[in-house]
Formats: structure tokens, C-alpha cells, sequence
């Protein structure tokens, strides 16, 4: 059963296992109507958004959808007006320059009891992965105190783990013989930062020795990187699903691999329709809004997070009730209108294109010829496969080009970089056209 059981019952103050949903929403009632009183009182953001929905005080889950959401444009023009505690009580800052957005970058405040809060996430969730007297590589950021790289570390350390921080990954060959040399048990990091070591190490026959098991987060996973990966490395692949905004842990998945075990007593996660905002049943897919429960310095009511997702029903094969996201498809922002009235979305160029052997990323962008779109994709490859990459490429996109009747347009990017962060889909058309 997952190890969140533990974590999450000790917060709520219920021993017996497994959890039941009644007590969980018990619990996230009695803190919902605690945090809109906190944030009422202490943040004027909230204070004056509350206020002008009419709303002085809730009594539990039943009055949450009276609650006005929030946004990310919100979050970066006020994010000092929604902190509830002073900036000396702040631990730490974390500042985010999306890539495509302009206009103020996102910055979230957290206090160390926030920061606390998420290393009991790490230190639970790796628990399926490494054990105590192994290794865990850390592909994520590294470079100052309190990122991620260093809470999961710490989290780590508190179980008797080792670790070692790599940072982000743009040379895949210079990071996989890092690897070879380190010959860790885990790997934690990006998908397509972890896909292009895997794929880099199996051509140059830089021996990884024998990872036991692979977390990717921060992004997108494709189904096709996850399969891709597993026959690879030969290991056990996890999920994780979390944000800057969430904390940084969202919910991780069990041995049994069927959604994320999501952070319930600190997360209250629910799905709306991304255009009307109503919420949809379990099952339904939407756009993923969260509300923390728990976070002193910067709390979020009802946070739109843009990706797309939905929560599984029923209770997990491992046996937990506690509930699960299902594979998240992607950014809503990355789908794109064509001309001709189809969409495409990123999420869809990913599962086709990763399973191209060879590949190790791609750059998408679209642009039009009058009426018609375009769509332009530039393929990192292997070194000394760029042409059967591309024709491979080529072939796997026959069916999506002919269903969107899109030309699409395929290079070679010869700098061979790799993305260190969240992929886009760009947005060319507006300059080509009158």
C-alpha cells in the first residue's frame, strides 16, 4: 500500500489503515473553513477577493465551489498581497520565468514549516523507490539552499539514503558517464532529461550499473517515454505530479502504477471545465485545480494550475482509498486551434515522437502560409542518426498529418540541447501573418 497511508493518517490523527474518504473529507472540511478565515484575517489578496464574492466564512466541503478561484495571472501581480505571514517569517522564495509568458515572473513564499511539510512528502513517497544505504542521482535544480534538488536530498538523508545532486541536464553523454561513474540505485529528474541518458548511455556503451528504479516529475510524461524508458533501463518507473505552486509535491504513484496518490491532508484537489469553471465528476477530464490546506506563509484557494487531468475513481489496486490523478495530459495553454478547425495539442506530438528510437527531444513550432498551417518540428538526435531519425519521424506523424491535414515540416537541430525545462508548442502564426 502506499506509503502516503502513514503520512496522511498521522496528519489527520487516524491510525487504522486503510484511510477512509469520510475522515479525509472530515479533515479537509475542518481546514478549508480554518484556511478561508486565515487568509480572510491575514492576507489582504484574499481579504479583498473574498469579500467581493460575498463570502465572510464557509462551513466545510459543501460550500468550496462558492469559493472564487484563483489564477496564475493573479498569482504574479499580487503575490506579496497574498502573503499571511511576515517576509521575516519566510524561509524561502522561489521566483518562475515560464517559458513563452511575458510580464512579472511567479514568485511563491514559503515558511519552513511549509518547507518541512514537503520533505515529509519526499522523504514518504521515495520510500517504494530507495532504501536505506542506497543512492539516489538528483537530476533536478541544485544550485541554491532550499530547492528541490536539496529538500529531496535532506528528505533523503532523514532515511539513511545517499544522494547526489547533478542539477538539469543539457549534455545527456557528459551526464550519463557522471552516472557511470556515481552508479546509483534511483534516478529522480525530468523525462526527456532521463530518456536522452538512457538512450545516449545504450549507444555509447557507457554502463549506468543497475538503477533500481526511475522517478520522473516536473513534467509531462508521455506513455511512450515511460515505456521507452522501462525497456532501457530495465527498472521500475515512477510518477510524480506536483508544481512550484503545490509545494513542489503534488501526489506520487504506488508500486501498482494505476495515478498518483495525491497529498490529502495538505492538497484539496477537484477538476473543473476549463471554460465554464463548473467541476466534473471523478472520472471526467478537466483542468486540475488545487487548494493548499495546510501552507502558512502563502496559502492558494482554488488555484488553476492550466494542466489538463483527471481523478480516477474507486480505490487503488495497492488498496489504499486515498485519491489518485490520473496521467496528466499536458498544459490546456499547449493546444492549439488550426485553421481548418482541428487541434493539435503537445501532449499528442509527444506520445508519437518519443517512441522513435534514436530520438533524444524535438522543438515544435507552429507557423501558416495564408490559410494553410504549418508545423514545424526540429529533432535532436543521436550523433550519426540525424537521417534515420528524421525518416522515422516522418513516418510516425503520417497518421496525425492526415487527420489534421497540417503540413509539418521536419529539421535537424544540430546544437543538440536538450530542453532543462517545460516544453512549449510555440506560437508562430500571428507573426506571418498581415
Amino acid at each position: 500500500m502506499t506509503p502516503l497511508e502513514s503520512l496522511i493518517g498521522r496528519t489527520i490523527g487516524i491510525t487504522a489503515s486503510p484511510l477512509r474518504q469520510q475522515d479525509l473529507q472530515r479533515f479537509q472540511g475542518e481546514r478549508l473553513c480554518r484556511l478561508v478565515e486565515y487568509c480572510r484575517r491575514h492576507s489582504p489578496f484574499y481579504r479583498q477577493k473574498l469579500t467581493a464574492a460575498g463570502i465572510q466564512a464557509i462551513t466545510g466541503l459543501d460550500d468550496l465551489t462558492a469559493l472564487p478561484l484563483t489564477n496564475e495571472e493573479e498569482l504574479r501581480n499580487h503575490s506579496t498581497a497574498m502573503l499571511c505571514v511576515s517576509q521575516d517569517a519566510v524561509a524561502r522564495i522561489i521566483t518562475i520565468h515560464s517559458s513563452g509568458t511575458t510580464g512579472s515572473p511567479k514568485r511563491l513564499f514559503f515558511t519552513q514549516e511549509d518547507l518541512e511539510r514537503t520533505m515529509d512528502f519526499f522523504c514518504q513517497g521515495m520510500k517504494p523507490l530507495a532504501a536505506p544505504g542506497q543512492t539516489v542521482a538528483i537530476l533536478l535544480p541544485g544550485s541554491t539552499p532550499d530547492c528541490t534538488g536539496h529538500l529531496l536530498a535532506e528528505a533523503l538523508r532523514r532515511r539513511a539514503v545517499a544522494s547526489s545532486i547533478i542539477g538539469l541536464v543539457d549534455d545527456p553523454e557528459k551526464a550519463a558517464r557522471r552516472l557511470s561513474a556515481l552508479r546509483p540505485d534511483v534516478l529522480v529528474g525530468f523525462p526527456v532529461q532521463v530518456l536522452a541518458i538512457a538512450r545516449t548511455a545504450a549507444f555509447r556503451s557507457i554502463p549506468l550499473g543497475s538503477i533500481r528504479s526511475v522517478l520522473l516529475c516536473s513534467d509531462y510524461i508521455p506513455e511512450s517515454l515511460r515505456t521507452q524508458l522501462t525497456g532501457l533501463l530495465a527498472c521500475e518507473v515512477f510518477t510524480h505530479y506536483g508544481t512550484v505552486e503545490t509545494g513542489l509535491g503534488g501526489g506520487v504513484d504506488c508500486s501498482a502504477h494505476c495515478g498518483a496518490h495525491l497529498r490529502e491532508a495538505d492538497l484539496l484537489f477537484e477538476i473543473i471545465d476549463p471554460q465554464t469553471a463548473v467541476p466534473v465528476a471523478d472520472g471526467e477530464w478537466g483542468e486540475i485545480v488545487f487548494t493548499t490546506l495546510l501552507r502558512t506563509g502563502m496559502p492558494l484557494i482554488r488555484y488553476r494550475t492550466g494542466d489538463c487531468g483527471r481523478l480516477l475513481q474507486g480505490p487503488c489496486p495497492c488498496g489504499s482509498h486515498i485519491r489518485r490523478l490520473d496521467r496528466v495530459l499536458g498544459r490546456i495553454s499547449q493546444r492549439r486551434n488550426l485553421q481548418n478547425g482541428r487541434q493539435l495539442a503537445l501532449h499528442s506530438l509527444d506520445e508519437i515522437l518519443f517512441a522513435v528510437p534514436g530520438l533524444l527531444d524535438f522543438r515544435a513550432a507552429l507557423t501558416a502560409e495564408g490559410r494553410r498551417d504549418r508545423l514545424l518540428i526540429s529533432l535532436v538526435s543521436l550523433p550519426g542518426q540525424e537521417s534515420a531519425v528524421r525518416s522515422q519521424a516522418a513516418g510516425a506523424m503520417v497518421k496525425l498529418q492526415t487527420e489534421l491535414e497540417l503540413e509539418i515540416v521536419f529539421t535537424i537541430d544540430t546544437t543538440a540541447q536538450i530542453h532543462q525545462y517545460k516544453r512549449i508548442l510555440e506560437e508562430r502564426r500571428e507573426k506571418n501573418r498581415p
